[in-house]
């Protein structure tokens, strides 16, 4: 199983249409879908919450919850539709999922998420991965993430995805729980040196391929947020520095291009234009042209009956080729 490099799950962005997107520009990525929580998918639209193009391989279902018994079920169904991986969330701090009991409050029961993870894999037949902080609150990151990772392991997890900060769950909002908390990688450093037999991936605050070429020197894998979200751009260097491989395209103009058919096909079931286009503004950095790209875009995509068009023309006021090489 591959996780050396992958695309963060991040609520109201990695969406379907993003991650067709993003996997246009690298084929090595692995993709994450936002939380989703058992009590959505258990009783709500699963078609429509769970729905993938089968170009997004490989794809993990992140599941956010408490109850092993639905999270189990959770995952099952999950499998039926075909993800290959199944992610539980224990770093997540908003007050909605705090008041859930998921998320990162659950670093606080080390056991429960333990006995979340066994139910899970006794469910499926697929990796079972746990996405947490290095702690919470006052707790002590050298012994939390440790108490964490052990409980989770000898239950049964695949894989470790840890976000590098606290989460303060009382006195600082989601947002600052993003920025504020220091960084501090070389605890994900140390818990890779005690987990030598386990995957371990870093996460929080990494801006590019260069970087997450250093941090691939001390852990098994590198997951990048907002980073690869708000630069997409970016991506189009992972599968040439990280992997060694040709990258699927020279440019941002060529997956403008390649992307065509998915739109014209989500336009003709009934999707808006800018549900899909709006993933697209950061994609040309310091290029002639990019502001006019986002303005058009802005302007034009959001109007009932958008078409193809509007992104041709957009596109075309972008007067260079964003090329491979920028992975800084």
């Amino acid at each position: 199983m591959e996780w050396k490099f992958s695309v963060a799950p991040m609520m109201d962005w990695t969406d379907r249409h993003c991650r067709v997107f993003h996997r246009l520009m690298s084929r090595r990525a692995r993709l994450y879908t936002e939380m989703l929580t058992t009590g959505a998918i258990l009783h709500g639209d699963r078609a429509r919450l769970l729905a993938f193009d089968a170009s997004e391989h490989p794809v993990a279902l992140q599941l956010g919850g408490s109850s092993p018994a639905d999270l189990a079920e959770a995952a099952r169904i999950g499998e039926g539709f075909g993800y290959d991986e199944i992610n539980l969330n224990v770093g997540c701090p908003s007050d909605r999922v705090k008041d859930g009991r998921f998320g990162a409050c659950l670093m606080a029961e080390p056991s429960l998420v333990a006995d979340c993870v066994a139910a899970m894999k006794r469910a499926v037949n697929f990796p079972v991965t746990v996405k947490c902080r290095i702690g919470i609150d006052d707790q002590d990151p050298e012994s939390s993430l440790d108490t964490l990772a052990s409980a989770v392991v000898a239950a049964g997890a695949d894989a470790l995805v840890v976000h590098a900060r606290k989460a303060w769950l009382n006195g600082l909002s989601p947002k600052e729980n993003r920025d504020v908390p220091p960084l501090d990688y070389g605890r994900v450093y140390r818990l890779k040196t005690a987990l030598p037999d386990v995957p371990v991936i870093i996460n929080g605050g990494i801006v590019g391929i260069e970087e997450a070429r250093e941090h691939l020197a001390h852990v098994d894998g590198v997951m990048l947020g907002r980073a690869a979200y708000q630069e997409p751009w970016r991506l189009l260097a992972v599968d040439a520095e990280l992997f060694g491989e040709t990258a699927p395209y020279a440019s941002m103009k060529d997956v403008f291009e390649a992307m065509e058919p998915y739109i014209v096909r989500e336009l003709g079931s009934g999707t808006r234009l800018h549900a899909i286009t709006r993933h697209f503004v950061g994609a040309f950095h310091a290029v002639p042209g990019a502001r006019a790209f986002r303005r058009h875009l802005a302007e034009h995509g959001v109007r009932p009956g958008a078409g193809i068009d509007v992104l041709r023309e957009a596109v075309a006021l972008v007067r260079e080729r964003q090329s491979t090489s920028l992975a800084a």
